[in-house]
């Protein structure tokens, strides 16, 4: 007699389709950051000459007493950063989750004012406040911007709205019956807030820390511009790479830059493993109680940060009409006639337009596509996780290493996608795979929310999966889809590090115009450049909001009542 439990399900035609386009994206990660980064590995332990020289690279590296303190001083910035920004974002995050205070919609519109800036612009802000010529020098009290404070306080405004966003999404829900009990028993609102409120929050707390700690010690636009003579890893690879031709250190570095990173990144998904749910069935949702002291001592804080976030993007456009700074403050447009000055023109800035585009466009296809594959195929379970895991990789590897890495890659002598390098398409393919872990996991998330039975009910009644795809999944799902390509969008444009060895004469792109504006001293139009991109990423959010909305009335009728 047979026995059935051997029986092994017959794979369809329309398994084996979905498991060829899942083989055929997981492929296309493989070979845009798993092969890079083991030539960079490969290149760090050799000569100029590509002969295997083991550690030696290595022990130079730690040897150089310059090249070795900028470890020390990276981990230094970034820790001061993290000390700073994460109890700072976490009161501002309570101020709009747990508070009455007014205004919420503005000041968190106006805490999302950064994540429209490369990080550049707001470095350049800090020049015009306490530069050599800075109208508030002496609020640093004879301390030099070029250094360690300048680093610090670009890196706290670039991060801040990213570390606000986790804080928002940890304190977005809390079980009223908690804050009841304490009340019952007689707690005060401090004893109330570090037993019940902060050990709610924890996990995001420790989750936004790892987070600002990873784009503090990867960023490289700020302590370009106000570095100085204070060296740190990220600004180390490019003065290797760029500055001395030295591609073996600029791998060597890049490599060190990697560690901390991946180790912020392991420990940040060991953190989220341990979330549990903090809303039960029975939860009843935490409404704030108005307190007059409470809520204007809040308002207070948040119009304080707000201000200072609003005058960096106002010095930054005020900067960038200001005829001849600061002897002639008149406002003209001279700035941004980039076609004039040294670095920068405005096909740099059509080009950014054309990355983004396509960044949007393709990236969010692939993402989806990918992530719904490994949601909602069926078998193929180890297929499905070794695609999970090619997808978490991109987050822990810094722009400039992946670049870097790109560089050595594709521009390797028999690489048949040689053809690639130096064009369009190779700065698509980075910036996607650059941030192609977020995006996936905001389309997991939103698949997560539908339930199975979509997919078992399309096949009893044969109807094939791409229908089940394009005509329930997509116009069910379109809310995440829009999110994610704005993601890409607004991301392509701002990203400094992640292109910044990759583009050519021809494909030269508005970041980068900034930074070589900024080397060649042409520091107003640098700064126009930067608003440029402000204001192209504003409008196409807000046209992306209005044109979305009618869109999302019709495919999304069936979440009102």
């Amino acid at each position: 007699m047979t026995d059935i439990a051997a029986i092994k399900p017959k794979v369809s035609s329309e398994d084996w389709i979905m498991r060829a386009v899942l083989v055929g994206i997981a492929l296309y990660l493989f070979v845009s950051i798993l092969l890079p980064l083991y030539t960079i590995l490969s290149k760090s332990f050799k000569d100029a000459d590509g002969a295997f020289i083991g550690l030696s690279n290595y022990a130079n590296f730690f040897s150089t007493p310059s090249l070795f303190w900028s470890i020390q001083n990276s981990l230094t910035v970034t820790l001061l950063c993290c000390f700073i920004v994460v109890p700072v974002a976490f009161t501002y995050a309570y101020a709009l989750t747990r508070t009455c205070m007014p205004f919420k919609s503005i000041f968190k519109g106006v805490a999302l004012i950064p994540i429209l800036m490369p990080s550049l612009l707001p470095a350049i802000a800090l020049v015009y406040f306490f530069g050599n010529q800075g109208i508030i020098k002496s609020w640093l009290f004879g301390y030099d911007i070029y250094g360690p404070i300048g680093i610090v306080m670009g890196e706290c405004f670039y991060v801040f709205p990213h570390v606000l966003t986790i804080m928002l999404i940890a304190m977005a829900n809390s079980d009223a019956r908690l804050y009841e009990a304490s009340n019952a028993l007689g707690a005060s609102r401090i004893k109330t807030f570090f037993t019940v409120t902060l050990p709610s929050v924890r996990y995001g707390v420790v989750s936004a820390f790892f987070v600002c700690f990873t784009l503090v010690i990867t960023d490289f636009g700020v302590p370009k511009v106000v570095g100085g003579k204070y060296n740190v890893l990220a600004t180390d690879i490019y003065k290797q790479v760029v500055g001395r031709q030295d591609f073996e250190m600029g791998a060597v570095v890049s490599m060190i830059l990697l560690l901390p990173a991946v180790l912020a990144f392991v420990a940040d998904r060991m953190v989220q493993r341990k979330q549990v749910a903090l809303l039960s069935a029975r939860a009843v949702p935490f409404q704030p109680k108005p307190s007059r002291t409470g809520d204007m001592a809040m308002l207070t804080f948040c119009a304080a940060i707000g201000f200072i976030l609003i005058s960096v993007l106002a010095m930054a456009a005020f900067a960038s009409f200001a005829k001849f700074w600061p002897y002639d403050l008149s406002l003209v447009l001279n700035h941004y006639d980039f076609d004039l000055m040294d670095g920068g023109s405005w096909d740099a800035y059509f080009n950014s337009i054309e990355l983004a585009a396509w960044t949007a466009v393709i990236g969010t296809a692939l993402v989806f596509t990918g992530a719904y594959l490994v949601e909602k195929s069926n078998g193929f379970l180890a297929g499905r996780a070794g695609m999970q895991l090619l997808c978490m990789v991109p987050m822990a590897v810094p722009g400039l290493v992946l670049g870097l890495a790109y560089v050595f890659f594709f521009n390797a002598p028999g690489n048949p996608l040689g053809f690639l390098y130096h064009t369009m398409p190779i700065l698509v393919i980075c910036t996607v795979t650059h941030f192609y872990t977020v995006s996936h996991m905001t389309a997991i998330t939103a698949l997560k929310q539908m339930d199975a039975e979509f997919e078992s009910v399309s096949a009893s009644l044969k109807v094939p999966f791409y229908r089940t795809f394009i005509r329930i999944t997509v116009p069910v799902c379109l809310p995440a889809i829009l999110d994610i390509s704005m993601y890409l969008f607004v991301n392509a444009m701002t990203t400094v590090s992640a292109v910044v060895f990759l583009y050519s004469p021809d494909t030269a792109l508005a970041s980068v115009a900034i930074l070589n504006m900024d080397d060649a001293g042409d520091v107003a139009p640098a700064a126009a450049m930067g608003m440029m991109i402000v204001a192209t990423a504003a409008a196409v959010r807000l046209l992306h909001a209005i044109l979305t909305r009618g869109i999302l009335a019709r495919t999304q009728a069936w979440r009102r009542r």
